[in-house]
C-alpha cells in the first residue's frame, strides 16, 4: 500500500505558457538524453527497478490546479523525441481528478509528492514553484528526497516563475547533487537583471545578500548590464548578448552549447556552475552529500 505523499499542497497558480522558458531550455539541453533512451528502448534502471526495458520518462512535479503546462511539456518534449512519456504528479487529490480526462496516450496523472510515485526511476523531473512554501532546511531535503528517486544519469530541474512566466530561474540536479543555475528573462521584464533574485530558488533566496556569491554575481551582472547600455540601441537582445559576453571574463558563464554561447543568450538565458553561486555554509555541505 502506497505510504502518504511527501509534501504539502500549493497554492496551485498556473497558467497557458507560464513554464515555456524552462520547456524551451529542458527540449534543447536534454532532448539529446531523451533520444538516448528512445533509441536504446532500455535505459539501465537498476536492480531496484526491476532492469526492465522502458521508454524515457519525464515528470513534471506539483503541475497544480490546471493540467495546461504538464500538457505543454508533454507536446514539447514529444517535438524531440516522440517516445517520451510524461507523468504529471499532484499532492492535491482533486487536482488530479480534474486533470485525468486530459491524458492520452503517454501522458499521465497521479496523486503524490516528493516520493515520485512512477513505476521506474524518471530520466527528468520537472519541479517549479513548488519549494517556495517551505524553509531553506527543507528546501534542501526535498532535493535529497528527489535525487534519491531520480534515474542515475538523469536530471532535475527545479526553480520558480513569475505569474506570467516572464521571469524564471532554475538549478539542474543530477544524483550527485546540483550542478548548474539558469536565469531567463523577457527582455522587457526588467530593468536590471538583480531584478531576477526573487525567483532565485529556496536554497539560494536568502542569501542575496552581501558576502554570498550569488549576490556578487548578481551585482556584477548590473555592472555588465549599465556598461552595455549602448548596445540597447540595437534592441535589448543585444545588449543582453554584450552583457554576458562582458560578465563571461570574470565569472564562469556558459559560453558553448548547449547551454551557453550566443544562442542560448539571444533567447534571455545565462547559465552558469552552480559551484559560483552555492552559499558556503549549507549549500557546501549538502549539495556533496549523497542521496539519502
Amino acid at each position: 500500500m502506497r505510504s502518504r505523499p511527501i509534501g504539502t499542497i500549493t497554492r496551485g497558480t498556473t497558467g497557458h505558457n507560464r513554464l515555456r522558458r524552462s520547456d524551451r531550455w529542458i527540449a534543447a539541453v536534454h532532448g539529446p538524453l531523451l533520444r538516448s533512451a528512445a533509441r536504446a528502448h532500455a535505459v539501465p534502471l537498476g536492480a531496484a527497478d526491476g532492469g526492465e526495458a522502458a521508454t524515457p520518462l519525464v515528470v513534471d512535479l506539483g503541475f497544480g490546479a490546471s493540467h495546461i503546462t504538464t500538457y505543454e511539456l508533454f507536446t514539447r518534449l514529444r517535438r524531440v523525441c516522440p517516445a517520451v512519456q510524461i507523468v504529471g504528479v499532484e499532492i492535491d487529490p482533486e487536482r488530479v481528478a480534474a486533470a485525468k480526462p486530459y491524458e492520452r496516450e503517454g501522458l499521465s496523472f497521479v496523486r503524490g509528492g516528493f516520493e515520485l510515485p512512477v513505476a521506474r526511476r524518471p530520466l527528468i523531473v520537472r519541479a517549479f514553484n513548488v519549494l517556495r512554501q517551505y524553509g531553506e532546511a527543507d528546501a534542501w531535503a526535498h532535493w535529497d528526497v528527489l535525487r534519491a528517486g531520480l534515474h542515475p544519469s538523469g536530471v532535475i530541474v527545479e526553480g520558480t516563475c513569475s505569474e506570467i512566466g516572464h521571469r524564471a530561474v532554475w538549478v539542474t540536479l543530477g544524483a550527485e547533487g546540483p550542478r548548474t543555475l539558469t536565469f531567463a528573462a523577457r527582455f522587457t521584464g526588467f530593468v536590471r537583471p538583480s531584478e531576477l533574485a526573487e525567483r532565485l530558488p529556496k536554497t539560494l533566496i536568502h542569501r542575496n545578500v552581501p558576502g554570498e556569491r550569488v549576490h556578487g554575481f548578481l551585482s556584477a551582472w548590473d555592472r555588465a548590464w549599465a556598461a552595455c547600455a549602448p548596445f540597447g540601441a540595437y534592441g535589448s537582445r543585444q545588449r543582453w548578448i554584450r552583457a554576458a559576453e562582458l560578465l563571461a571574463e570574470d565569472w564562469p558563464v556558459a559560453t558553448a552549447p548547449p547551454t551557453g554561447g550566443p544562442s542560448r543568450w539571444r533567447l534571455g538565458e545565462i547559465t552558469l556552475p552552480w559551484s559560483a553561486v552555492a552559499p558556503d555554509s549549507v549549500g557546501a555541505c549538502v549539495s556533496s552529500s549523497t542521496p539519502r
